[in-house]
């Protein structure tokens, strides 16, 4: 997988290769986080929107807080 160092440059070289190459062995993405990730809470109107939206463009969203 790509990986862009635009949002994430406090992940060095040394360490995208290792998440990579984690993902080749694996057969998997593997997304890397600094904080654990907590399920945004969204009112039925906002889940609707997201769930049109994933429709529409046929992709899977996931809503996290913002920390």
């Amino acid at each position: 997988m790509d990986f862009d160092k635009e949002y994430a440059s406090y992940v060095d070289d040394a360490g995208v290769s290792e998440i990579q190459a984690l993902e080749k062995e694996t057969g998997s993405v593997i997304l890397a986080y600094t904080e654990r990730p907590v399920p945004a809470e969204l009112p039925k109107s906002q889940l609707d929107k997201i769930r049109k939206l994933e429709k529409k463009l046929c992709v899977r969203l996931v809503a996290y807080q913002t920390h």
